[in-house]
């Protein structure tokens, strides 16, 4: 009987029965792998690390059939935690066939190995000749012999492992013991991913009842199309090891996956991490994301966000990303932080990129068609009449009679019915706050029908609610006033309220308010103004040029700066005069 041993490259020995049960007996050399009929390449993907799977086979020489039984047998040496392994390099030729007898109750290792064939890595499985894991490519010309790398199985690699953790962190996307694939993405972008059955289960209903229940599958690849891959593999790293693995990349893909899946241990984790890296450049694209996934916590934060920062909020690039139902949501609120002509201004570039997102020309009609019912949310009864001229009477979206109306809300008393909101939105925050510009007050400054201007900047952004006045020096009286904030440079009314105040006669101040906020931006100039008609009043003196507010509760310092406002000021200054006191939430 002619047997062959790998004990040199090409070398046939001759083997009496007696010296054949020798070499079985003896576990010196590892056996010959027999690849007498190529078969097709195995479909496995390789893992992550070089660990093979190990399989048992039970069986014996002189198998049924009468063919020789080859396996590929792995003599079992611990091996490093990863890579690990001992290679057997296997002289394959077409001419010869390498079989080594197998004796009873022997166990044969089928193991997952790379294959270097033509230079280029494969996975294969050494089994039997009839395995369909043998890779086709294998060279099978007489002329020339292929070198197989076999590299065998990390044997005992659970004792290299001290805790439970440990060794399921050590089966993520590893092929030892997978039960199961995933086909995760699609197109070009598809992983195929490595899992456990078992494991999957323990972390999450959906996959229980995917594996276990009444309708349980039963095949070993299932495809998720719907899935990214990075967030796929997210997902398991969380359940094999609970480890979070989660960048602004894939935190939304990832979060999307945790839900879909059931894990709100880890849907947690994500919104965590929105939570710590919310800004207002995102707080809309994030608003838009936590809506779509039921996430009303991340959702009123982000709102919460947009109150505090609404300017910088509407000027980044995801507003004109967000849906229309996120737009009407925002529009709504009472506690927006900014005057109702920036939101209009808002409004419409959202319209303008809507339009081409529907693939519409980008007219004043299709504009309205696409704001839809957000329109009747923008509070145009809140702007001032300059402010309502320059911008939306002239933008087209309005139609005529709305138009009109509007004019005549703003122009005449009593005011007529308008189809728009007129409640101002409450966009203040805290305790409210005021500073005195003077050290000392005086007596008798009068009125002719002049302005009171003085000019102001901040170092932050505030909202002014109001000023403090000075009343009549003649005991009890009223006066009639008209307050406005104006901005400097383009000399528009930010602010105004035509109004009245009742004084007891003393040197106190008396509040003047405004119908609705007037933001502050920091290191922008503003001009305060006052037009009292009524008897002479209490002035103030020693005024200040700077004037400082620091919040007890936070300490935040808020330095506002006065300078002389040019033109006929009714004598008003920074040294003396009227408007003493500014009025303001931050």
């Amino acid at each position: 009987m002619r047997c062959c041993a790998c004990l040199s490259q090409q070398q046939t020995l001759q083997c009496s029965p007696s010296k054949m049960a020798a070499e079985e007996e003896s576990n010196s050399r590892a056996p010959c792998l027999n690849f007498s009929s190529p078969g097709p390449l195995g479909n496995a993907q390789p893992s992550n690390n070089a660990h093979s799977s190990p399989a048992t086979n039970e069986g014996s020489a002189g198998a049924t059939g009468g063919a020789p039984r080859t396996v590929g047998h792995s003599n079992p040496q611990p091996g490093p935690d990863r890579g690990g392994g001992t290679d057997v390099r296997v002289e394959h030729s077409p001419n010869r066939q390498h079989t080594t007898p197998q004796s009873a109750g022997q166990s044969a290792t089928a193991a997952r190995a790379p294959t270097v064939a033509g230079g280029a890595a494969t996975n294969m499985t050494a089994s039997s000749v009839e395995s369909p894991n043998i890779p086709s490519s294998l060279p099978s010309s007489p002329a020339s012999a292929a070198v197989l790398v076999y590299r065998e199985p990390v044997y005992n690699w659970q004792a290299t492992k001290n805790t439970v953790k440990e060794r399921f962190a050590f089966l993520f996307n590893n092929e030892v013991l997978s039960d199961v694939h995933f086909l995760v993405g699609k197109g070009m972008g598809v992983q195929r991913i490595p899992a456990h059955r078992f494991a999957l289960a323990v972390g999450s209903a959906v996959f229980d009842a995917m594996f276990n229940g009444g309708m349980a599958t039963t095949s070993t690849e299932i495809e998720l199309p719907d899935v990214e891959p990075a967030a796929f593999l997210a997902l398991l790293k969380f359940l094999y090891s609970d480890e979070v693995q989660i960048g602004p990349e894939t935190v939304m893909t990832t979060l999307y996956t945790a839900k879909k899946y059931a894990v709100p241990a880890l849907e947690a984790h994500c919104v965590e991490f929105l939570k710590k890296n919310l800004r207002a450049d995102n707080a809309f694209m994030l608003l838009t994301q936590a809506r779509l996934f039921d996430e009303p916590q991340l959702a009123s934060l982000c709102l919460e966000n947009i109150d505090k920062n609404t300017v910088d909020a509407l000027a980044a690039e995801g507003f004109t990303d967000i849906d229309l139902d996120t737009l009407v949501a925002v529009l709504e609120r009472d506690t927006l932080g900014v005057r109702e002509v920036r939101l209009f201004g808002a409004a419409v570039r959202w319209a303008e990129a809507e339009t081409q997102r529907q693939q519409y020309q980008s007219t004043p009609e299709n504009k309205r068609k696409v704001l839809g019912k957000a329109l009747v949310l923008i509070r145009f009864p809140l702007m001032t009449i300059e402010e309502f001229a320059a911008g939306p009477a002239q933008s087209g979206i309005l139609s005529d009679q709305e138009v009109v109306s509007l004019f005549l809300h703003f122009t005449v008393n009593p005011k007529p019915h308008v189809e728009f909101i007129d409640r101002p939105r409450c966009c203040l925050r805290g305790k409210e706050c005021s500073i005195t510009r003077f050290g000392q007050v005086e007596s008798r400054w009068g009125y002719s029908g002049t302005s009171d201007c003085i000019r102001f900047s901040v170092n932050r952004r505030i909202f002014v609610v109001g000023f403090g006045l000075y009343g009549s020096i003649h005991g009890p009286t009223d006066y009639q006033v008209n307050i406005q904030v104006i901005h400097t440079d383009s000399n528009t009314v930010l602010g105004q309220n035509d109004t009245g105040f009742s004084c007891d006669g003393s040197s106190n101040t008396f509040r003047v308010m405004f119908k609705e906020p007037v933001e502050i931006l920091p290191s922008v100039n503003y001009i305060a103004c006052a037009t009292l008609k009524g008897p002479d009043s209490h002035y103030g003196t020693k005024g200040m040029r700077k004037v400082t507010h620091e919040a007890p509760a936070t300490g935040t310092k808020t330095c506002f700066t006065f300078c002389y406002a040019a033109g006929n000021n009714n004598g008003t200054s920074v040294e003396d005069g009227q408007i003493p006191e500014v009025i303001f939430y931050t």
